[in-house]
């Protein structure tokens, strides 16, 4: 027994001792007592450890104190105005275009923000709003129909014209090789103007083009195509959407901002169409707000205005 409480320790090991040299007892292993892990946002925080990201975006920061576009402070992009067509260079191209350049772009953006309320686009805008359809759904609407036939030749005309620059076909091979494929050249034709009724919208791009742009050799093949195929019908003008697929080849080319690798990289992803999407956007939302003020009933077709052209009965019947 220990003389005091104090002594009670080392009595305790010595009993403890001599137990373990009679082999009574073993010596036992502490367990390893766990880590706590890390708390997980200092860890973040501190460069332990790296979490993988979703996704990549390379063309706007909002994560620091102030909203970056392409690296550049939203406060400089407002301080140097350099408005829509320099904000389209920021966030699609990811470069800060020469002024005539990004004016370019805002003329392009004028021009087709739109064409009445006939056209494929407006009228299905027209038509959804008159169904009570909200904003939104109604622009979608329109949007929608935006393709080879309407408003989306952009990219075709730009990457059709540029294969047939860069290998060396004459304007005659050109319209020859694609009749001969059975293929509408993109950006040539239209439905209501011609040579007689010329598109002021193609003649203003093409003005700005001659005064501004260094250059305009893709311009020049195209006018020598359109010569060629308004010879056969005259119809058959540059459009709107070919002028601006071609003008913007040459704006890329002579500009100096884009590599080769990059004008290739613009036509193969479609960057194009996606000027006449945004403009076009500006004319749908007035349609769509237009029909709205007027208060304008659920739209019908006429039935005059349709060709009923039905089977005969004993055209459907099983003749087994």
């Amino acid at each position: 027994m220990p003389n005091s409480f104090d002594d009670y320790g080392d009595k305790v090991k010595q009993v403890y001792e001599m137990l373990k040299a009679q082999g009574k007892v073993k010596d036992v292993v502490e367990p390893e007592v766990p880590r706590l892990p890390v708390d997980y946002s200092k860890a973040l925080s501190s460069g332990l450890i790296r979490k993988p990201t979703t996704f990549i975006c390379t063309i706007s920061d909002d994560s620091g104190e102030e909203l970056l576009y392409a690296g550049k402070k939203i406060s400089d992009v407002l301080e140097q105005m350099v408005g829509i067509g320099g904000v389209v260079g920021l966030l699609w191209f990811k470069k800060q275009l020469p002024d005539y350049a990004a004016r370019f772009i805002e003329l392009v953006l004028q021009i087709v923000a739109d064409h009445g309320p006939a056209v494929s686009a407006a009228h299905n805008s027209i038509v959804a709003s008159c169904a009570g359809k909200d904003l939104i759904s109604s622009l979608c609407s329109g949007l929608l129909t935006i393709g080879p036939r309407f408003g989306g030749a952009i990219d075709d005309a730009a990457r059709e014209f540029k294969r047939a620059k860069e290998t060396g076909l004459s304007p005659e091979q050109f319209v020859s090789e694609m009749k001969r494929k059975g293929i509408n050249i993109p950006g040539i034709g239209h439905r209501v103007k011609s040579v007689k009724n010329p598109d002021v919208r193609v003649q203003l791009l093409i003005e700005y083009a001659r005064k501004n742009f260094s250059r305009t050799e893709l311009l020049d093949y195209a006018l020598e195509v359109e010569r060629l195929t308004t010879a056969k019908k005259g119809n058959l003008i540059l459009n709107v959407d070919g002028c601006i697929g071609i003008l913007f080849l040459d704006l890329m080319s002579s500009c100096g901002a884009f590599t080769k690798a990059e004008i290739d990289e613009v036509v193969k992803l479609g960057y194009l169409n996606g000027l006449f999407a945004l403009g076009r956007s500006i004319g749908l939302i007035g349609h769509i707000l237009d029909q709205k003020r007027l208060g304008a009933r659920l739209y019908r077709h006429p039935t005059e205005d349709i060709a009923y052209m039905l089977p005969k009965p004993e055209d459907i019947e099983c003749k087994r």
